[in-house]
């Protein structure tokens, strides 16, 4: 088994000579403790326009060059890097700027063979760390966003420190190519539900030179990043925690009226916008919970076709064929609601009923609407992934 071992620089002259040393100088201990063969490096100058491409030529019998004339990009860099070394299985990288420690892919590699993990990384949040506080502060924010939405988790979710089973890369890619590359890997490999990520802690640096990450800038594409990939893998956890803030808010709106209600029998006037904005909140709800449902097929028909998803309550209320029961029993607690109006209306040309039966009326006879509506799409949808699971299947 190989490991490739990628150093994307960028005007790294004051350290670039020093961290191909160190990881050609770590070969020797990654073999014997990493459960791997052999190791490649190379070296990918992104653009550089200071010394960093002449130092690393000079250290040609120990790494690999290869050299873009303009900036492409930090992913960009150590995918051309992963590129060069085709007979890799492992495919790792390491940041050119010293942070971190070569010896340290050894732990990688033990922890992709022993532990069978496609994705394993090095997280710099421990004590000894010598991380800055305000990038500790945007790896936890990340950190945090992807647990609410996965089932797994990563501290670091920016480590420059990573290795890959090739095999996996299939599941990650596309990747982007700037400085979003590493939580894009996380981001991916944490979502998609079928490849395990594992972390070990890892001694971590003051950088050599100046840094090229934007706390700002970057920490921005570090979030647009994360959240594109929540809503290509997982949107539906995105609309059903939002549904459930339209559906207790409605609820909330609802409570005076009908503790009023409750003793008297009668409702009042002023109650009325209680009733309207609770009616949009509720359909708005309701609405939500049926996108989750389709973005849920929608995702398993064409990025998880192999695997088995969960049946949830959304489940049941959308796609089970009790949803045909449940939209039927909404039209008839509407249809009732409003029964004896509409009768005494075609009688007498005249009613008197409250506009509370109304309101309620039309959120009954437009939720059991989306429900049966999203039935069927999901009906379509199912066809859609079984058709999607055997074509797959031939390939």
């Amino acid at each position: 088994m190989k490991l490739g071992i990628v150093i994307p620089a960028l005007n790294e002259e004051q350290s670039i000579e020093s961290i191909i040393l160190r990881t050609h100088d770590a070969k020797k201990y990654i073999i014997e403790n990493g459960h791997v063969t052999s190791v490649d490096i190379v070296v990918v100058s992104d653009g550089s326009t200071d010394n960093t491409v002449k130092i690393a030529s000079a250290q040609s019998d120990k790494a690999n060059l290869i050299v873009f004339e303009k900036n492409r990009g930090y992913g960009a860099a150590i995918k051309a890097g992963w590129d060069s070394m085709p007979d890799a299985d492992l495919l790792g990288f390491i940041d050119a700027d010293g942070t971190c420690e070569p010896k340290f892919f050894a732990d990688l590699c033990a922890m992709a063979v022993t532990e069978n993990a496609d994705v394993t990384l090095g997280s710099r949040l421990n004590k000894k760390s010598e991380m800055p506080l305000i990038r500790r502060v945007g790896n936890t924010i990340f950190s945090i966003m992807l647990s609410l939405v996965a089932n797994q988790r990563v501290k670091d979710t920016a480590s420059g420190m990573r290795v890959i089973k090739r095999s996996a890369l299939d599941e990650i890619m596309p990747l982007p190519d700037g400085l979003n590359f590493t939580p894009a890997i996380s981001a991916r490999a944490i979502l998609c539900g079928t490849l395990k990520i594992a972390e070990k802690d890892m001694p971590y640096s003051e950088r050599e030179g100046e840094s090229k990450l934007s706390v700002w800038k970057d920490g921005k594409r570090f979030l647009a990043v994360i959240l594109e990939n929540i809503f290509l893998y997982v949107p539906f956890r995105i609309y059903n925690i939002v549904a459930m803030v339209f559906l207790l808010a409605a609820l909330l709106l609802m409570l005076t009226p009908i503790l009023f209600y409750l003793p008297r029998h009668y409702l009042e006037d002023w109650m009325l916008y209680r009733f309207v904005v609770s009616d949009v909140f509720g359909l708005i709800g309701i609405l939500l919970l049926s996108m989750s449902s389709l973005s849920r097929n929608v995702v398993y028909a064409t990025l998880q076709s192999k695997k088995e998803r969960k049946k949830t309550l959304v489940y049941y209320i959308f796609e089970h064929p009790f949803a045909i029961f449940l939209s039927l029993f909404f039209f008839l607690v509407g249809t009732l609601l409003v029964f004896n109006s509409v009768w005494h209306r075609l009688l007498t040309g005249n009613t008197d009923e409250h506009w509370s039966r109304y309101i309620t009326m039309i959120f009954f006879y437009v939720a059991g609407t989306i429900v049966l509506l999203t039935f069927f799409a999901n009906k379509v949808l199912i066809l859609v992934r079984e058709r999607v699971s055997y074509l797959n299947s031939r390939k």
